[in-house]
């Protein structure tokens, strides 16, 4: 006979006073409900801790556990340590979930008895040019029938895997992509389904991404995981410094491969979005002035953030 499944739902949270309330809402709306919701606060400073209390009374479903100050990945060891569940389901506060995701993810890992882990899908709230233009620049693209990739704020798995794996990492960002790759290597088959979708804001200002990328730039070189974008990042800039030596030597035409290099970057990050967007935005001088600039700022913060951990070793 197959295991009984109960899922625990395991969500940190820290100061999201002004977004609990929709994530509840979708949570309650969910056509298979988890057996579990576990709430982890880390350290919230505003009404959070409040707030779920007075909207979970009366439901046994819903555990508050107050952590004290603690980064998202210890937040979540927690809340995946306390589980009753076989099953623990992963998603973030600020984020909500829609009425099949759940659902969507158990049917995926119920396919095949080896199944391990299942990752659903993600998609950012675009409701202004802004928002459309940082979907364009740094958010991976949507393809249909694909996810848009591997998102532990969209996942389920079982409980084994992460008890093998040892948790997450006490980082304040990198420690979902190091745990994944652990979690995947402690048995069982990985699969996703596009169909399971969750929806979050992204940074709102221009200054508030360009810390967020700082940051996941300085953790990402901690983690030794710079080949997968800052190696990429310096080979385009170097290419640029050798062309600008040799237009300053032999031909000012040479500077003239600068913006056709900028250009070409924005409009490869257009074309991967055409099935969100369509193709209009490459003919959008607004859309691309803006797109170019976003690209410069995350460039900008992956050097100062990869400097910044050159210069600091990493603490927990």
């Amino acid at each position: 006979m197959p295991e009984p499944v109960h899922i625990s739902l395991v969500i940190p949270v820290f100061n999201e006073s002004d977004t609990i309330v929709p994530l509840l809402e979708t949570i309650r709306a969910q056509t298979r409900q988890p057996d579990e919701i576990i709430f982890v606060d880390a350290g919230s400073t505003d009404d959070t801790v409040t707030l779920l209390h007075h909207k979970t009374a009366g439901d046994v479903r819903f555990v508050i556990l107050e952590a004290g100050r603690a980064m998202p990945g210890t937040a979540r060891n927690k809340g995946a340590a306390i589980a009753t569940g076989n099953w623990i389901a992963f998603t973030d506060a600020g984020i909500t979930l829609d009425p099949h995701w759940l659902e969507n993810l158990l049917n995926a890992a119920l396919k095949d008895a080896s199944v391990a882990i299942v990752y659903g899908n993600y998609r950012p709230r675009v409701n202004s040019f802004f928002e459309k233009c940082a979907t364009i620049t740094y958010v991976a693209p949507a393809f249909p029938g694909k996810i848009r990739g591997k998102f532990i704020a969209s996942c389920l798995m079982r409980k084994a895997n992460w008890e093998k794996a040892g948790g997450f990492p006490n980082w304040r960002a990198t420690e979902d992509l190091v745990f994944m790759e652990k979690a995947e290597q402690q048995g069982g088959s990985v699969q996703d389904t596009p169909e399971a979708m969750v929806e979050w804001t992204l940074r709102q200002s221009v200054i508030s991404t360009w810390k967020r990328f700082d940051l996941y730039s300085k953790y990402n070189v901690w983690a030794g995981r710079q080949r997968y974008w800052h190696y990429g990042i310096a080979r385009q800039y170097t290419g640029i410094f050798i062309i600008t030596l040799l237009a300053a030597s032999y031909s000012p035409w040479g500077w003239l491969l600068i913006p056709a290099w900028l250009l070409a970057r924005v409009a490869k990050r257009c074309w991967i979005h055409r099935h969100t967007f369509g193709l209009a935005v490459l003919f959008n001088p607004f859309v691309v002035l803006t797109v170019l600039f976003l690209t410069l700022v995350i460039d900008s913060a992956t050097y100062s953030g990869w400097i910044k951990a050159l210069l600091n070793k990493q603490r927990d």
